[in-house]
């Protein structure tokens, strides 16, 4: 077993003391004691252990799925005869050597940290070759990190090849209940009794999410749901080209069930969505595209294509000078006569108080001056202010109280004193 680190809380280059004491390190252990003495839990742990990297080798194929586990036993380093305690939270993060993430081709996913971590993915031809993956594990009890080195080497089948290839939604699970060996084989048993005889191979899974499905609702019996491509080298069976034949996707395009002559074999374990069956048959191979010869760059004559001439020399002068000058000219009129209109055509007061005949413009001036007549008048008088403006006015004798007296023990109205 690699050595597990444990630090004190000190400082580099402060004395090898704590409040005072001498911290005395333990024979075997890498750790500092308090009180000289080794074991008690006054030591305190300021960092991350680390455990020199485990390597493994490992060969996934091209075009098959690629599953590796991350159980917590193989990181943890516990010994045999001991389990994995129930409550340990650990997580990891996966990446490739030099890289800060993984290939294209591999996913990573867990659950949570009580459950174990998957490396799953279909290689493509383009990742043939080496591939170092570094996996690095964090003991969320006891801030530990592992790491382990995973050495891929991806080479090509062995085999028949699998022509016969299709792909099932399962709406029942998620990708990680699927990754074990044990449900993917049940699942593949189940899917030979729709399928020709012949051997079933498991090519890729895929989580419903990467394809652009919906978190479901945190209800009970809510999955993500799982793309599960299967191939064989068996043609398909009459049942799955049906369900895959347009009538199919027109009855559900209408939300009415595929057509489906056979028993379903994958119920009630696996709930498959049969509107998202997809069939592909590379049995016969697709014609290869024509390449394109180069030529001589010239084209050859067509009687519909009738390039112009050489187009004689043109002078714009004459259009710049109509398309400059023209807008003036009319903006400069314009000008003109809004000038007339406005300063020679004006009638003036004496026309307009000719106009006007003598009665109306007495009747002006007199409303004039008797309106300026009863300002001025309502300007100088001298009235006294009116009794009911006045405070603590008694409406009924008229009397006034004297400014001696406390107003605020005085009611309002007198007769209900």
């Amino acid at each position: 077993m690699a050595e597990t680190l444990f630090w004190t809380p000190l400082l580099v280059g402060a004395p090898r003391t704590w409040w005072g004491r001498e911290l005395i390190p333990c024979p075997g252990l890498r750790l500092a004691c308090v009180f000289g003495t080794c074991g008690v839990p006054t030591v305190l742990l300021a960092g991350l252990g680390d455990t020199e990297a485990q390597q493994t080798t490992l060969h996934p194929l091209v075009g098959r799925v690629f599953v590796h586990t991350l159980d917590h036993e193989t990181f943890l380093s516990l010994p045999e005869h001991v389990a994995v305690p129930p409550a340990v939270h650990i997580t990891y993060h996966a990446h490739l050597q030099g890289h800060p993430d993984l290939p294209r081709w591999l996913r990573y996913t867990q659950r949570s940290p009580h459950h174990p971590g998957f490396l799953y993915g279909s290689a493509t031809p383009e990742d043939r070759g080496l591939q170092v993956i570094e996996v690095t594990a964090y003991n969320r009890d006891s801030f530990d990190t592992t790491r382990q080195r995973l050495v891929l080497e991806i080479g090509d089948p062995e085999g028949p090849l699998l022509p016969y290839q299709a792909e099932f939604l399962v709406r029942s699970h998620d990708a990680e209940e699927v990754l074990p060996s044990t449900p993917a084989s049940r699942f593949l048993s189940a899917l030979g009794g729709l399928w020709e005889p012949g051997e079933l191979q498991l090519l890729n899974v895929t989580s419903a999410l990467d394809r652009g499905g919906r978190v479901p609702l945190p209800i009970e019996g809510r999955k993500e749901g799982v793309y599960i491509k299967v191939g064989s080298a068996s043609p398909f069976s009459t049942c799955l080209k049906m369900v895959a034949s347009p009538d199919s996707h027109a009855r559900c395009a209408q939300g009415q069930p595929p057509l489906l002559s056979c028993y379903d074999t994958l119920a009630p374990h696996f709930r498959v969505d049969w509107c998202n069956v997809t069939l592909v048959d590379k049995s016969v191979p697709e014609p290869a595209d024509e390449v394109p010869t180069p030529g001589d760059g010239i084209l050859e004559h067509d009687p519909f294509f009738c390039p112009p001439t050489e187009a004689p020399d043109r002078d714009f002068l004459v259009d710049a000078l109509v398309t400059l000058l023209v807008p003036l000219l009319v903006a400069l009129l314009l000008t003109l006569l809004l000038a007339y209109v406005m300063c020679c055509r004006r009638e003036g007061r004496l026309k307009r108080d000719l106009a006007t005949s003598d009665i109306q413009m007495v009747h002006h001036c007199t409303i004039h001056g008797n309106t300026e007549e009863l300002r001025q008048m309502a300007a100088s008088r001298e009235v006294p202010r009116p009794l009911s403006t006045l405070p603590m006015f008694n409406v009924h004798t008229g009397e006034r109280l004297p400014p001696r007296v406390d107003s605020a023990q005085v009611p309002l109205i007198l007769d209900q004193h």
